[in-house]
């Protein structure tokens, strides 16, 4: 929805900044291609073992 008197390259930036807010952008390409049931249960396990890698990283620099 283009605002009273808004240049129209306004509305496209904000239309842009709206999409990727949302994570819509992420997921369209996400979806462009198939992915194996096996590989999205892979690229979890490999988000997972980064994350606590990173935990322990992090409590080592506390203790």
């Amino acid at each position: 929805m283009i605002r009273e008197k808004e240049p129209i390259q306004d509305a496209v930036r904000r239309f842009r900044k709206l999409i990727e807010r949302s994570g819509l952008k992420k997921e369209m390409r996400r979806r462009e291609h198939f992915e194996k049931p096996s590989e999205i249960k892979r690229r979890a396990k490999l988000r997972a073992a980064h994350r606590c890698k990173q935990q322990q990283q992090a409590a080592e620099l506390l203790r």
